[in-house]
């Protein structure tokens, strides 16, 4: 039986531990697409540390056609991945998208070359201390979450086996939505404020983030998410238990002078508004903020 042919594009936190799992099982043909040259990679998993053999690509116009490409780079980076997306992808591939926010046809769609987008959830953790060392937290429940069907049983495959645990859902947008609402007050307001999760101790900052996950909620009503009545507060109440010390990606983009994943996050929830005709001030507040942050550290960078 042949192996299953696989590219990881993006090797951060998220890309590295989906790259050290699926190089676990030998049914899987793992390639790792990458910036610089990585051999080997130190994957922790609770208190074991492995060294996984890599195979790594760094330039695109060597790519050949893959079954599977895993896309892990962040939202907004979608399109400097359309040179590896052209030479991997065929009508026959299919691409999950291991991304924030929701969209994934309409964002990578285009440079796919007809493959199948698979969008996916992912709980789980993944740590980046090194560019060739990772480590898998697990959070509650299933490490990633797909569409029910044939594309999403077929993706849970490639995971048989490794530490991830992929589940299927015919309620996926919901699912979708409710980790989106975590994501807009999270990454915005830690952000803006230069402060880690204890800021929603705040009383004020937890009456700002009620707003925007209100808005946030009715519009993913709107687009069919089954989002219950005390759905804000009820996000609001579990994000509130994380630890106090914890940071969110946003927060260290914003330190670290990068571009911001605004667009898939609050830029989602606005955009989606407009298509139904509902106000979402608090959401486009921060969206216009952030945008702010996130073209300043690009022109910074760029004259770096």
């Amino acid at each position: 039986m042949a192996r299953r042919k696989i590219a990881v594009v993006g090797l951060g936190g998220i890309g590295g531990v989906a790259a050290a799992c699926l190089s676990l099982s030998p049914e899987n043909d793992v390639t790792v697409c990458a910036r610089r040259q990585i051999d080997k990679l130190t994957f922790d998993h609770l208190e074991e540390s492995k060294q996984i053999p890599l195979k790594t690509l760094t330039d695109p116009s060597r790519a050949e056609p893959v079954d599977w490409v895993i896309l892990c780079t962040k939202a907004q980076d979608s399109a400097s991945a359309a040179p590896w997306l052209e030479r991997l992808c065929t009508p026959q591939t299919t691409v999950a998208v291991l991304q924030n926010g929701i969209s994934h046809e309409e964002r990578v769609g285009p440079h796919a070359k007809g493959a199948t987008i698979l969008p996916a959830i992912v709980y789980y953790n993944g740590e980046r201390f090194a560019p060739d060392h990772v480590r898998l937290r697990h959070i509650r429940g299933h490490d990633l979450l797909v569409p029910a069907g044939l594309p999403g049983d077929a993706f849970a495959a490639l995971f048989e086996g490794t530490p991830i645990d992929v589940g299927r859902s015919a309620e996926f947008i919901t699912y979708q939505w409710r980790k989106l609402l975590v994501n807009v007050i999270a990454n915005p307001i830690t952000a803006l404020t230069r402060q880690r999760l204890g800021v929603f101790q705040r009383p004020d900052i937890q009456g700002l983030s009620l707003g925007v996950l209100r808005e946030a909620v009715a519009v993913g009503r709107a687009e069919g998410a089954q989002l219950r009545d005390n759905e804000a507060e009820t996000i609001l109440e579990t994000f509130l238990g994380y630890p106090p010390e914890a940071g969110t990606s946003m927060y260290f983009d914003c330190l670290a002078g990068r571009a911001l994943e605004i667009e898939a996050l609050n830029g989602a929830v606005v955009a989606a508004a407009r298509r139904h005709g509902l106000p979402t001030p608090l959401n486009a507040a921060m969206l216009t903020l952030l945008t702010a942050v996130s073209d300043a550290n690009a022109a910074e960078t760029k004259t770096l």
